[in-house]
Order: structure tokens, then sequence, then C-alpha cells
């Protein structure tokens, strides 16, 4: 499917329905992935999980999943190890997957106990970073302009991480992208390193961690380690406590 994009190493997509979107608190419902890899050849696995909670009735309504279809289904901490050894090693894309689904995704598998499969060699490419600089609208309408198609599936796991792989290749042709991953994680990222995917900490043109938002944006993290502590013991995702500690340690 991926034509216009040559790999180096296997390129996951995906794609989360959830009960909400609260990073910090929602929990994953569906998850399908699509392992794209250098010899041309592809696979697809899709899974519905039990989230322990009530799945609320707006988030119901637009991905169609309800509490009593997901009863019987594994809970996410059940094959989280599994699930984390599947991605490592791979590059990793889909659709707002950087705003989101990544962050979510990482949520899951620090409550389960899971390593993050991520790391410093993981390049990250998000259809809807390209589609909003160049277009500015949702999946569908990406999927009608760069592939001629409407997106009939809308909102199902499956259907949707096809559909942004597709756009994804097609947006490599149309605006003569570099056809490489290195090149689109810089052009998705503006060029700058992800420190913690909630997007609380940047790092400055020196490489410098500093915070990015609340009262102390713009300033070097570790001239102020009373709001790391503040972070710490507050309502922050897992992954931006996680930083803060490997940031404390001398680690990031």
């Amino acid at each position: 499917m991926l034509s216009n994009i040559t790999l180096t190493k296997p390129l996951i997509f995906f794609d989360l329905e959830t009960t909400g979107v609260d990073i910090a608190k929602d929990r994953i419902i569906e998850l399908s992935v699509t392992k794209f890899l250098p010899d041309g050849t592809q696979e697809t696995k899709t899974r519905r999980y039990n989230p322990g909670i009530p799945i609320p009735a707006e988030a119901s309504a637009i991905h169609g999943i309800y509490d009593d279809d997901v009863m019987d289904a594994p809970k996410f901490s059940e094959i989280a190890k599994g699930l984390s050894n599947y991605f490592i090693g791979s590059d990793i894309g889909g659709f707002n997957v950087l705003r989101f689904d990544i962050p979510l995704l990482v949520e899951e598998f620090l409550r389960a106990g899971a390593a993050v499969p991520f790391d410093a060699s993981t390049r990250y490419v998000d259809a809807m970073s390209i589609f909003h600089k160049m277009e500015r609208r949702d999946l569908t309408a990406a999927y009608k302009i760069y592939c001629g198609k409407d997106h009939t599936g809308a909102h199902g796991a499956a259907a949707d991480v096809q559909v942004s792989a597709e756009v994804f290749n097609a947006q490599i042709s149309r605006y003569g992208l570099e056809n490489n991953i290195e090149a689109l994680h810089n052009f998705c990222n503006n060029g700058n390193e992800i420190v913690d995917f909630a997007g609380k900490f940047k790092r400055d043109e020196s490489g410098e961690i500093i915070f990015a938002f609340g009262k102390n944006m713009g300033k070097p993290v570790l001239k102020e380690r009373n709001y790391l502590t503040w972070i710490l013991e507050g309502e922050f995702p897992f992954h931006t406590k996680y930083c803060v500690n490997k940031i404390l340690m001398g680690e990031l």
C-alpha cells in the first residue's frame, strides 16, 4: 500500500477507539494495528478490550462500541507486554497519533507495568500533521481529497487505520515530500525532539529541556525543581511523570 515510501525498518500505523479523550483517565476499548514491512508486505491486527470502566454514551455514539460489546473482552493489561514487544523496533504513524493515540497508548502501557516500546530511534509520522499544514480538515475530508474516496467506516479503528495509511501514502506524492521516515518525522514534528507525549516539555535551540506550559513556560526545567515536584504530585499523565523522574535523575 505504501508505494511512495521507502522503508528501512517496519512502520506501524495504528488507531484507537476509547472511552473518551482524557489521556490521563480514559481507556482503550479497540486498537487496530497495521505493520508495514520493508519487503512490501503488511499485517493487520484488530482487538477490543474491556476498559474496566463504563463506556460513556457520548463515546459509544461516535464509535458504536457499548459495554456489552466488550464485556467478555480481555483487559488491556493482559496483553500489554506482548503488544509492547510487537511495537519494538518499528517507526510509528497514523492520523492524530502525536496528540492523542500515542500519549494514551503510552499511559496504558505504563498503567499495565509494560515497557514503553518507543525510544530515541523511533520516528513518528502523522498524516494529520501533514494534512493540517496543507489543507486543515479531518480524516474523512483528507480521504476524499487525497484518495478520491468516501470514508464510509469512519470511527471504526480498523477502517480508520487503513484510511489514514492511504492518506499518508498519497500525501508523499502530492506534496513531493521526501520518501523516508526520518525526513517525514522531522516534517511532522517541526524538527523537534519529542520529550513527553503530552507535550508538557520540549527542547530549546540548544537542546535543553524547557517547560512548554503554565507559568514557567520557556524556562529550563532544572531551574524549577519545585514545579517538577508539583507535577509528580498532580494529575498529570504517567508518561509526563516518568519523564520528570528521568529529568531529576539526570537521565533525560
